[in-house]
């Protein structure tokens, strides 16, 4: 189930994060995190499993909300491989808020791979 990321999450959000590429650094991943609480385009969203915060997906939509694009998914590597990454991208997809759903250059392999695009040129979801 997704969550939207509230101040409370701050210390699951960042470990969240910090198993992304680029936010391996901690100057790096309290800059990102600042992102998403005070700009109102970074959405952040924690994914829940049975009790336990596995995932999360960060967006950054345009100016009127109709696209939204992927900047951050992640998760946990205990339940990597279960549909986690899948799940979280179709739930964020069939929200209703956004026109359309795409990913950046950083996550558009992850993105592609879960959910098993056919056109690999593609980055919409």
């Amino acid at each position: 189930m997704l969550i939207r990321y509230k101040k409370a999450f701050e210390k699951i959000a960042m470990g969240l994060l910090s198993f992304m590429p680029n936010e391996k650094d901690i100057k790096k991943l309290t800059e990102t995190i600042q992102s998403y609480e005070n700009d109102d385009h970074w959405v952040l969203y924690l994914w829940k499993k049975d009790d336990e915060y596995v995932g999360i997906v960060g967006l950054v939509t345009d100016e009127h909300n109709h696209t939204a694009t992927i900047q951050h998914v992640s998760v946990i590597p205990s339940y990597r491989g279960e549909g986690v990454a899948k799940e979280m991208l179709q739930e964020v997809a069939e929200l209703g808020q956004y026109e359309q759903v795409r990913a950046t250059d950083e996550t558009r392999e992850f993105v592609q791979k879960c959910i098993h695009c056919e056109d690999e040129k593609a980055d919409e979801i």
